[in-house]
């Protein structure tokens, strides 16, 4: 079994839950994820994430893109208010490393995409969420464009599966550190 699993299976309910709140931060997911202590291994940690990420309504997709700072900013206000020092600094410190092309790309793109995020979250309420690891900012910002064309309920169901795909990222590296 994996260490740091071990570890998390054995600890007290609040420590494990700000764990999980660290990798996603949606509360319910968070005690759902607990509730099924003990995981035996990466692969059935993995497996519960998205059991449990299948159970979520609308609340709590909120509540964890909330916790995502807009593409090439920090830390959202949501992130300092919800969550303690210690788990805020984490999600934000994975954020930085899930948006580093962000900070590499030019003005002009980084101008549009200030823009376009103000004008994602006036049409549909929640700040753009999209699985940054890997991809350029201009990547970024055309997939912001191609959204905005969505109705409501199919951005928010694809904000959903972006969220876990960074919940599923964030689970690996989580595992080894």
């Amino acid at each position: 079994m994996n260490g740091r699993l071990a570890a998390w299976n054995a600890t007290g309910e609040s420590a494990a839950l700000q764990a999980m709140i660290a990798c996603c931060g949606s509360k319910r997911w968070a005690a759902g994820m607990v509730a099924l202590r003990p995981i035996v291994n990466p692969d059935a940690l993995s497996e519960a994430a998205d059991r449990v990420w299948s159970t979520m309504k609308r609340p709590d997709w909120l509540e964890a893109f909330a916790c995502h700072p807009r593409i090439g900013e920090r830390m959202p206000a949501a992130v300092g208010a919800k969550l303690s020092n210690a788990v805020g600094a984490q999600s934000s410190e994975w954020s930085r490393q899930e948006q580093w092309s962000a900070r590499t790309a030019n003005d002009l793109v980084l101008a549009e995409l200030a823009r376009d995020n103000r004008l994602y979250e006036l049409r549909f309420g929640f700040t753009y969420i999209v699985c940054a690891t890997g991809k350029s900012a201009a990547e970024m910002l055309a997939i912001l464009k191609r959204r905005m064309d969505n109705d409501d309920e199919t951005e928010l169901r694809e904000a959903a599966e972006q969220q876990r795909q960074i919940m599923q990222i964030r689970l690996g590296k989580w595992l080894v550190e």
